[in-house]
């Protein structure tokens, strides 16, 4: 079994409108803003997050948000937003005191980072590099809260060493038996495979440092060795594991199976396993999850994005199309059934808006791990 039928659902059939596309963003955009209180945002019933806790965070928190409607154009003070997280962050948590700091997606490296890509008056690139520096040899080696994710602000905001201090300890990490990470969540070790929390992203995060050839040669290894092919599709799992004990863990997701692999590393694996993998996301389907990056609709419709520049077939452009039109239907009904919006940049709908914009623009690029 190469994906979870149950998990996901039939494409709509509607065809692709830039009108709609473009519609979409803008009431997103202006739901989003509308939804803003003090500079935070109301959590969903589908995060799982506790009601009374507003988080700070480019995940599930305000950084996120304001990266998000950076990027779509909103009139919002965004300067002041951010500010505003990184003081909450700092002085109320609220939930997120136990999370790891110097982390990109859970902590202040995060917030800091996006308030160096607006310019904002709270931006202190010393704190960011002192952070970045903090989380060189964190022990989960991954994008989440390790050094993979802190070296994308470390590059972006023009902090060179630090960025190559951290690549040098990550490359003197990658074991040369398996071309894996081992990752240490919280004391449990796993060799993963994926974007979200394994190999996949620890290699993106390498480029520039190693040598092309080498990243090759390396993520050729791998991929061959773990993927499974049927019917001429191809998914890998979770874990560098035998596939025999993967099925209740097989996922077709950003963090997790072919679409997040495709998305960070299509150009460095073989063209054809990249299509095999791309036939196999458009064959299960979008996502029941919702329209999020994370693990929904727009995450994976990225990869057919991806396709459409490593291939130029236009076919990859529709399908990436058909899928964005299906994540703004998830949107509307998602908000129709919860009666509000999902307000997290990598579960909630400002990442379908982003989606939808790259549909627009035939723009490939992931969301903070390709553009800061």
């Amino acid at each position: 079994m190469l994906w979870r039928p149950e998990e996901h659902e039939p494409l709509i059939d509607q065809e692709w409108d830039p009108g709609i596309a473009r519609e979409a963003i803008t009431e997103i955009v202006a739901d989003v803003e509308a939804a803003a209180e003090d500079s935070t945002w109301p959590n969903h019933p589908l995060d799982e997050v506790p009601d009374e806790a507003r988080f700070c965070s480019l995940y599930f928190g305000g950084a996120g948000m304001v990266w998000g409607l950076h990027r779509l154009g909103s009139n919002l003070d965004l300067p002041a937003a951010i500010a505003a997280a990184l003081e909450r962050y700092r002085t109320a948590p609220a939930g997120e005191g136990s999370t790891h700091a110097p982390s990109l997606l859970l902590g202040e490296t995060g917030i800091l980072a996006v308030a160096q890509k607006l310019g904002a008056p709270i931006a202190d690139e010393r704190r960011l590099s002192d952070l970045v520096r903090a989380n060189r040899e964190h022990q989960t080696w991954e994008l989440l809260r390790g050094s993979p994710g802190t070296m994308i602000p470390a590059r972006a905001c023009g902090l060179e060493r630090e960025w190559q201090e951290s690549a040098a300890l990550l490359y003197d990490h990658w074991d040369p038996d398996c071309d894996t990470w081992t990752h240490d969540l919280d004391g449990d070790i796993w060799p993963f495979i994926g974007a979200g929390h394994g190999s996949a992203s620890n290699v993106h995060a390498l480029r520039g440092f190693v040598d092309d050839d080498i990243l090759k040669t390396r993520t050729a290894s791998l991929l061959t060795r773990t993927a499974h092919r049927e019917d001429g599709l191809v998914n890998w799992p979770p874990v560098d594991r035998p596939w025999s004990e993967q099925e209740p863990k097989i996922r077709v997701q950003w963090c997790h199976g072919a679409p997040g692999i495709i998305i960070t590393l299509a150009d460095l694996m073989p063209p054809e396993m990249a299509i095999a993998g791309g036939e196999l996301i458009w064959r299960a389907g979008p996502l029941r999850k919702g329209p999020g990056l994370c693990h929904g609709t727009a995450g994976n419709g990225f990869a057919f994005l991806k396709l459409y520049e490593l291939t130029s077939d236009e076919l990859w452009l529709d399908r990436g199309r058909r899928f964005a039109m299906h994540a703004i239907g998830q949107v509307a009904r998602h908000k129709q059934r919860y009666g509000r919006g999902r307000y997290t940049l990598w579960t909630g709908d400002i990442g379908a808006a982003l989606y939808v914009q790259a549909c627009l623009d035939a723009d490939p690029a992931f969301p903070i791990t390709d553009k800061l």
